[in-house]
């Protein structure tokens, strides 16, 4: 071996040697103090309690002290942006809803920058319900259209305001060429109030929000958005299955950290989410409350997933003329 090699390697097992102390150290010193997982919805929902079953295995593993914090406003921009302006320690994470990659789509200027979080991992995803007014005369979603296509406009249809569930709609109805009345709702709250009294023909919500109000005779569940039948309603077909042209859409739930948070705790986190996720008590839970696939991909690949999607709904918007409101 030359002279000029022996030292590239003796150099390059010295940079090595020192680096793993490095990393060691930062696992080591880290947390120091307390881990916020910052929500930016209220309580209630599905993300705050998401969050909170995950705080608690969380501190039961590791006897961590992790709270969880309400940063509620602007369709999750408040939380976001806390998260996002927070020092990059490993002290804070941010848990998110679907629409969080949607804000930044809607022309609107935003507190914060998209490459100010850095994506984690998404906990899991479900597919979304599409339910109906008892009393109106479709029960399937292919049938809907049917009716949709012969009074153009006429049946209404409730969804939030900036949700994937809004653009999805808009999407599905230029595939399909029938058009609806949608509605969009600033929360859960009023949709359902509508819903339930049939102000709405139609309502488009989270399956696991929606499904105590079927099992109560309130709603009446026409299709599932996801690439195949729920548990939860395992008669009720995919719009794939009704000859629907679509492709499958979920709700989901996701960690963010504030850009620049060192890659060795990342590490350790998304070790320690993944463990308190996949417990036996965790998953069953996600599974019964929410109708839950976990998921838990890396960070590149959830990445790679969130800017699929970005560009995917981009293209919605801008060819449907969407409006977040």
């Amino acid at each position: 071996m030359s002279v000029l090699r022996r030292r590239a390697v003796v150099a390059g097992s010295v940079t090595a040697a020192l680096s793993i102390p490095a990393i060691v150290r930062a696992q080591a010193d880290w947390p120091k103090g307390t881990i916020k997982f910052v929500v930016p919805f209220p309580p209630g929902g599905s993300t705050d309690p998401i969050a909170r079953i995950i705080q608690a295995k969380l501190t039961e593993n590791t006897g961590w002290n992790v709270v969880v914090e309400n940063k509620p406003g602007g369709s999750g921009v408040v939380g976001a942006s806390v998260a996002a302006k927070s020092p990059p320690n490993g002290n804070t994470w941010l848990m998110v809803f679907d629409n969080h990659i949607l804000n930044g789509l809607w022309g609107t200027n935003l507190p914060y920058k998209d490459s100010e979080l850095m994506p984690i991992t998404q906990i899991g995803r479900s597919g979304q319900g599409i339910a109906a007014y008892p009393t109106r005369p479709y029960n399937t979603f292919a049938e809907m259209v049917k009716a949709a296509k012969a009074e153009p406009g006429k049946i209404s249809v409730g969804a939030l305001a900036a949700s994937l569930a809004q653009i999805f709609l808009a999407f599905v109805q230029k595939e399909n060429g029938f058009e609806l009345n949608t509605i969009p709702y600033k929360g859960g709250g009023p949709l359902y109030q509508d819903a339930l009294a049939g102000v709405t023909d139609l309502s488009v919500t989270s399956l696991a929000n929606m499904m105590p109000h079927v099992r109560a005779g309130k709603l009446k569940l026409l299709a599932v958005t996801g690439d195949k039948r729920s548990k939860l309603a395992p008669n009720v077909g995919t719009l794939a299955e009704q000859g629907i042209k679509a492709i499958p859409s979920f709700s989901w739930w996701g960690v963010y950290a504030p850009a620049g948070t060192p890659k060795p705790i990342v590490e350790r986190m998304l070790a320690e989410i993944s463990k308190a996720v996949r417990s036996p008590d965790v998953t069953q839970k996600f599974v019964d409350q929410f109708d839950m696939e976990i998921t838990l991909p890396p960070p590149d690949q959830f990445a790679a997933f969130v800017a699929k999607e970005q560009e995917l709904w981009a293209k919605v918007i801008k060819d449907n003329s969407l409006k977040p409101e």
